[in-house]
């Protein structure tokens, strides 16, 4: 590939692997003597167990063991937790009800396991765990968010009265209140952001294997972060000791959030392992992953906008009930709180904000991060609102926008966060100019001719990317460190490995951080390896999340770098008998400024390896770790721009132009950035207009497959305009922001804002189906002529 350094357009070094079959997944394992694992879920929403009678199944062939939720307690293992702790605004902790990776008493929601068979093959084991006979004492069900909270519903948890898990503020509630009775102007909305399921391309799946010999475990998993899963499933679940088990996230085919956390299947995998004394795999067909990949979003709010006279902005208030639905997965208290809350400040200066968040519990599949975790909750009420203003006091929404943008850096929020850097009018400026904004009316007036209806919607988003410090978001409640690790190996021969505790499963780090290396170094690509996602292989890490790979996964690796690059110099300073400071590297070697003294970086390793002739006191080697964590979040920002026609005959939407105008700060390399907004749009768009997950009254889940949940499809998305701008971030030393989230937080509103305006009606919710944007328009149309 040569030297391809920082704003390369590289391509991925990774998909010759993956386009010609040779990726390596955790269902492409194969162990000697392996089992295979098939569960018993439920078929109730929330039922009694009253008995297991697994006879039947014994007795069919290859069937090694069928295993229960009582056994499972029996040996120990314990319950899945929520990581995040969150109190409610009187100081009690929040409510966490007990949830056992197989459930012996009282199942909540409709999949979940309350036995697992262990057969030779896949067949064999689902066969028999169809004869497994479960008698259920069946419960009354709860399944609304806001019914969740009402007198006489349905109770989960015994520890949670109410269902209610947490009742939390932030802001100044008596400030925002005075904000508002002194307004000129105030906006009101009730929005509700709709439940999804994340569906990676690669199903869940689970190869987990004990040799008793060694009394150790090894587990194959689909996961964002192995190290984690490793500190989860032997500090907490009590299924192995840390130093006894190791966790191999191999490739991984998407994430989107729903493969950060532990589930139940690998904790039984691994306990099962051990019992039958063979390796078990267990993999995700595409309805288990509907029930029981943890679920996104589901919030209902309440919002309102306080404006002076000048509008501009004087407070916000926002009350917001968040359906976490059985149990509290592992990030899932955050996801409401200080991953939302927090950014309702969007690019605004607004002096007053106020914010209530009540998170209950539901018989449905459990709710936690998927693609933005938070931000794309705040942004769509920020910016429906923004849009639902400007239109209420009479002003084009770019130019209410632009009246209350924060103009002056840094910049503290009154819901914590400090934003260090941004221009946002130079953003909102890209956009208007590629959508051809004040063009706008004339092709609005164009498409009336033909009979359609044209709308323009704008999103100007913010997010927090790089969740840190740990100190910092610690005392908000966080169980772990939010740091990252790096280690660099420059080999004899001068090849070069890294080794990350960031986690690739999609986002093309053997690229970029090879790119990192070759720019440092002069190197070429191909001679820089990217080793993550084996806990025995690499050092403690974080794994990939939250947009953090770039501004703390490689800024663990610059850190390390750093000291290479410094050892390298006194090497090379000291054989060519110069001033470590008249040492420069360039092209791939180390030369003394001035002279035409130099050494191929290669000989510099090799000199570092041999050790004839080092510097007095030095170590031989040249390899070095580092820790990063980061001073601050990071905010990228932008503006998403959607111009829509509809067919008031069919209510379809079609969307005839988008423009995403982002400032991710330094870019490694363009075209996987666009990669990456590309995706999070689709997924965007996907929420606003067509995915949504329904459950009738009793807890079934209605869209449990493809023939009923509706994913985008090639002629659902238009062909994007994708613009950046840039203002280096001053909180890590790549002035890096993160950009893999900002496509699914941006869009959604830009898409409906867009839509409401082509039909002059402003009540619409996600998802904005045909037959919603119908019966919208003709309200507007009987509401006109009244």
């Amino acid at each position: 590939m040569g030297v391809q350094g920082i704003g390369a357009r590289a391509l991925r070094k990774e998909d010759k692997r993956f386009i010609t079959g040779k990726g390596r997944y955790t269902d492409d394992m194969t162990l000697p003597r392996m089992t295979y694992a098939a569960f018993v879920r439920s078929p109730h929403a929330h039922a009694k167990v009253v008995s297991i009678d697994a006879s039947a199944a014994l007795e069919m062939p290859g069937v090694e063991a069928v295993l229960t939720g009582e056994q499972l307690v029996g040996d120990g293992i314990g319950n899945l937790i929520c990581g995040w702790m969150i109190h409610s605004k009187d100081g009690t902790p929040m409510k966490m009800g007990a949830w056992r990776a197989l459930e012996p008493e009282t199942v909540r929601f409709v999949g979940q396991a309350v036995a697992v068979v262990i057969a030779d093959t896949q067949g064999q084991a689902r066969d028999a765990a169809e004869s497994v006979v479960v008698e259920y004492e069946e419960l009354n069900a709860v399944v609304s968010t806001i019914d969740a909270l009402k007198g006489g519903a349905p109770q989960l948890h015994p520890e949670a009265p109410g269902n209610l898990i947490y009742d939390w503020d932030i802001g100044d509630e008596a400030a925002t209140n005075a904000a508002f009775d002194a307004a000129s102007t105030v906006v009101q909305m009730d929005l509700v952001n709709n439940r999804l399921v994340p569906n990676p391309m690669e199903p869940r799946a689970a190869v987990a294997d004990y040799d008793e010999a060694e009394e150790h475990y090894t587990l194959h998993t689909t996961s964002q972060n192995p190290h984690v899963a490793r500190l989860v499933l032997s500090a907490f679940y009590n299924v192995a000791p840390e130093h006894k088990l190791r966790v191999i996230a191999p490739d991984v085919g998407g994430g989107f959030g729903s493969k950060i956390f532990i589930y139940p299947e690998e904790i039984a995998a691994l306990w099962a392992s051990k019992r039958v004394g063979r390796p078990v795999k267990w993999v995700s067909d595409r309805t288990e992953a509907f029930l029981t990949d943890a679920h996104g979003r589901d919030h209902v709010s309440h919002a309102e906008l306080a404006l002076n006279a000048d509008n501009k902005i004087t407070g916000f208030r926002v009350k917001t009930v968040a359906n976490l639905g059985a149990y509290m997965s592992l990030f899932s208290s955050s996801v409401p709180t200080y991953l939302y809350a927090t950014l309702l400040s969007g690019q605004y200066d607004i002096p007053n904000i106020h914010c209530n968040v009540k998170a209950v519990y539901t018989n449905t599949t459990p709710v936690d991060a998927y693609r933005g975790a938070g931000r794309p909750e705040a942004t769509f009420l920020v910016e429906r609102m923004m849009e639902t203003a400007a239109r209420q006091v009479g002003l084009s929404p770019a130019e209410f926008r632009r009246k209350n943008f924060i103009r002056s850096f840094p910049h503290q929020t009154p819901v914590i966060m400090c934003y260090d850097a941004g221009d946002y009018d130079a953003t909102l400026d890209a956009a208007l100019k590629a959508i051809d904004y004040d063009g706008f009316p004339a092709r609005k007036a164009e498409a009336a001719k033909r009979g359609k209806l044209r709308g323009l919607g704008l999103s100007c988003y913010i997010e927090a990317c790089g969740i840190a410090p740990s100190a910092a978001v610690g005392s908000l409640g966080a169980g772990v460190g939010l740091w990252e690790s790096a280690e660099v190996r420059v080999n004899p021969v001068g090849s070069i490995e890294v080794l990350t505790g960031s986690h690739s499963h999609g986002q093309g780090h053997e690229t970029t951080f090879a790119q990192l290396i070759s720019e440092r170094f002069g190197v070429d690509t191909d001679s820089v390896s990217i080793v993550h996602g084996d806990t025995d292989k690499v050092q403690f890490g974080m794994g990939t999340y939250g947009s953090r790979s770039g501004a703390v996964g490689m800024s663990a690796i610059v850190k390390a770098l750093d000291k290479v690059e410094a050892k390298a110099k006194k090497i090379a300073a000291h054989l060519m008998e110069a001033s470590e400071g008249d040492i420069q590297i360039e092209g791939g070697e180390l030369k003394v400024a001035g002279t035409d003294k130099k050494l191929t970086f290669t000989e510099v390793a090799l000199a570092a390896y041999t050790a004839h002739n080092l510097p007095e006191g030095m170590e031989p080697g040249l390899k070095e770790g580092a820790f990063y964590d980061p001073t601050n979040f990071t905010f990228p920002a932008g503006t998403y721009a959607c111009e829509v026609e509809v067919d008031p005959e069919t209510g379809k939407t079609e969307i005839i132009n988008f423009v995403a105008a982002d400032d991710f700060g330094k870019i490694i390399n363009p075209m996987i950035v666009e990669g990456q907004v590309h995706g999070g749009i689709a997924q965007g768009v996907g929420q606003a207009l067509l995915e949504s997950v329904s459950y009738d009254e009793t807890g079934q889940l209605l869209t449990a497959s493809y023939m009923d949940y509706a994913m985008p499809r090639a002629d659902d998305l238009p062909s994007y305009t994708l613009l950046t701008t840039e203002t280096i971030c001053p909180g890590n030393p790549l002035g890096m922001k993160g950009c893999g989230e900002a496509g699914a937080i941006g869009s959604p509103p830009a898409v409906i804002n867009a839509i409401t305006d082509a039909i002059n009606n402003n009540d619409l919710a996600m998802p904005a189906t045909p037959q919603r944007v119908w019966l919208a328009s003709r309200a507007a149309l009987a509401q006109a002529a009244e």
